[in-house]
């Protein structure tokens, strides 16, 4: 009887020990585990991947054996324990509780930690043994598959979401597995899609521009010190923006005026060196204006709100700082921010009209 006793009891526990473990295993697989394993071609990571395509299965295969464990174990136990003591308080309090303890501790807590912090030593046995369990106990699992597609909420629901990868982005910088650059670049390029020309345009208020009817001698000689390559230019005001010129344009037109033979030659204005500027909504998101910019190889948009009034301008560099999560500063900027400029230069203008500039939203990043 005591053979039975102990017989039953390792059988439960030994059962449930390794549900456990393949549990605490399947489920802490990453997507990223076995994508390399599937890149590696290995029998593995088509094992996996079948296994995640169709998680139900070996779960249900797995709670399905767990529980099949259980009920023999606590049955054949019970009885027994009953044959050998009666019904005295052994086998009616004694036995239970240390049961219990024992499903407790050795099917559950010690396993699912083994399982959740080995699963890469694991995966391969898991994977084995599973695809074993599956087959015996197919006609349970598929009952069991029927029930749980009929509740299911989502079915195509994502495991992972933009900000689960930003919260790994952080932790990984945390545990060293990435330097703080590498961290910030992580989180720019995960809110990248969250963000419009509007947030990361030059406003309309310290966009340097040029009247089209300037020569190219006549604003070179206004701007010597010129850092911009891509220069807006308007017909009448910074509302009826008609293109952009380029500095090399205009400095290639200014060394021509420049030569003798060219003394009594028309001046060449900005117009006859324009060019087309594509225009955009100050709302577009910055992933579709980089496409726009790198499908039409420009460099520069003009960004205008609702009305079609002039906001802004937007560049590829004002793109790429977003994506980088930093300003990129060459040895020719003095201002780092130009809406940071934007709204110190509109604070200034407001105190001088004895207006506050926080009270009419002045000292807000969008504005200007």
């Amino acid at each position: 009887m005591y053979t039975l006793l102990i017989i039953f009891f390792l059988v439960s526990i030994i059962f449930s020990f390794l549900c456990s473990i393949w549990e605490a295993v399947l489920l802490s697989i990453t997507p990223s585990f076995a994508a390399i394993k599937m890149q590696e071609g290995s029998e593995l990571g088509r094992n996996i991947e079948e296994f995640k395509a169709n998680i139900d299965r070996p779960l249900a295969a797995i709670l399905t054996l767990n529980t099949i464990a259980h009920t023999v174990g606590a049955i054949g136990v019970g009885a027994q324990a009953t044959a050998i003591w009666g019904a005295s308080i052994i086998s009616t309090a004694v036995v239970p509780v240390v049961m219990t303890l024992a499903i407790l501790l050795l099917s559950e807590i010690i396993p699912k930690t083994i399982g959740a912090n080995y699963w890469k030593e694991l995966a391969g046995f898991t994977v084995k043994s599973l695809k074993l369990i599956m087959k015996v106990l197919a006609p349970l699992v598929y009952i069991s598959q029927i029930i749980t597609k009929a509740l299911k909420k989502d079915k195509k629901a994502s495991v992972l979401s933009r900000a689960d990868f930003t919260a790994m982005a952080e932790l990984g910088s945390k545990e060293g597995v990435f330097d703080e650059g590498e961290s910030n670049l992580l989180r720019s390029f995960f809110k990248f899609d969250s963000l419009s020309a509007k947030d990361v345009m030059t406003p309309r208020t310290v966009v340097l521009a040029a009247a089209q009817g300037m020569s190219a001698r006549e604003f070179y000689q206004a701007n010597p010190d010129l850092r911009f390559s891509r220069i807006p230019v308007y017909e009448e005001s910074k509302d009826q923006i008609s293109g952009y010129v380029l500095k090399d344009d205009m400095l290639t037109a200014v060394v021509a005026q420049l030569e003798p033979s060219n003394d009594n030659s028309p001046k060449t204005t900005l117009a006859e060196i324009r060019r087309d500027i594509i225009v955009v909504n100050q709302t577009k998101p910055i992933p579709q204006l980089f496409n726009e910019f790198t499908e039409k190889r420009e460099h520069i948009a003009l960004v205008v709100d609702e009305f079609g009034g002039m906001s802004g301008i937007v560049t590829m560099e004002d793109v790429l700082e977003t994506l980088l999560g930093l300003e990129i500063v060459d040895e020719m900027d003095h201002t780092v921010d130009m809406q940071a400029l934007a709204r110190k230069q509109w604070a200034t203008r407001a105190k001088g009209m004895g207006i506050d500039p926080d009270s009419v939203g002045g000292a807000t990043k969008t504005d200007s």
